[in-house]
């Protein structure tokens, strides 16, 4: 636990010392901020189990109904940047359903997630279209689960937080007649939240003046986590995927 404050502490110190770094210059730079609420139409697939002696519960999301998993949704990214520095917030909660596909043990099964995520993460412009930084994603996930077995019904529920470091790289451009495209990708946990996280998103929209634009995207999030034991033990082994729309006001 000491070693997760400790690295916890030293990625916000990074952070702020990124946006502190080279006062004079940050100074002479205009800093622009963006606001971006948007909606993310998820669906899952992979595995989570709660408890060692309960069997894994395999989930595989219909990708022909993706409006019906998301019960409520709330997500919003923030961001200041100047010519060469960047800080973004990021924050996501999405409570998810989903039916449990059947196997040998279990007949049948509900469940239900909770996932709340906030992103914070600072960049530095190391190309004309590339930039490249360090963060940490915080998450946390709320777990209810009920099957069947043949001969009883049974239910169990946990509730888990972890924080992972990250490496971050994006590209962040208007390409041509106000039309933008934004591409990032991130790695991380390695063992000290997560056993592995990746994330990749794309974005392509249109500025419609200074203040207003929007964008259509497609985002995908793997998560592979497992801490515990016995009636503690839990696995968290769940890709979240699905298309993104954002409106978004920068001044």
């Amino acid at each position: 636990m000491i070693k997760k404050l400790t690295l916890m502490c030293f990625l916000l110190s990074s952070l702020f010392l990124l946006a502190q770094d080279n006062t004079n210059e940050a100074k002479s730079s205009s800093w622009n901020f963006q606001v971006e609420p948007y909606l993310m139409f998820p669906n899952m697939k992979g595995s989570t189990q709660i408890r060692e002696n309960l069997p894994a519960l395999e989930v595989d999301a219909d990708t022909e109904n993706i409006f019906s998993h998301l019960k409520m949704g709330a997500m919003l990214f923030l961001e200041a940047k100047n010519e060469n520095w960047a800080i973004t917030s990021d924050f996501l909660y999405m409570k998810l359903g989903e039916d449990v596909t059947p196997t040998n043990l279990v007949q049948s099964g509900e469940l239900e997630l909770k996932e709340t995520l906030w992103e914070l993460d600072g960049y530095r412009r190391i190309l004309p279209m590339l930039e490249a930084g360090i963060g940490m994603r915080l998450l946390n996930i709320s777990a209810d689960a009920n099957f069947s077995f043949a001969f009883q019904d049974r239910s169990a529920n946990v509730n888990e937080t972890w924080v992972d470091p990250i490496i971050v790289v994006r590209s962040h451009n208007i390409i041509k007649d106000n039309v933008l495209l934004n591409l990032k990708g991130d790695i991380g946990g390695f063992g000290i939240g997560s056993e592995f996280t990746w994330q990749i998103q794309a974005d392509a929209g249109y500025q419609f003046s200074d203040l207003f634009y929007i964008l259509l995207g497609y985002r995908y999030i793997g998560i592979d986590y497992e801490s515990g034991s016995g009636s503690d033990y839990f696995s968290y082994n769940i890709d979240t995927f699905g298309p993104e729309l954002r409106l978004g006001f920068s001044f």
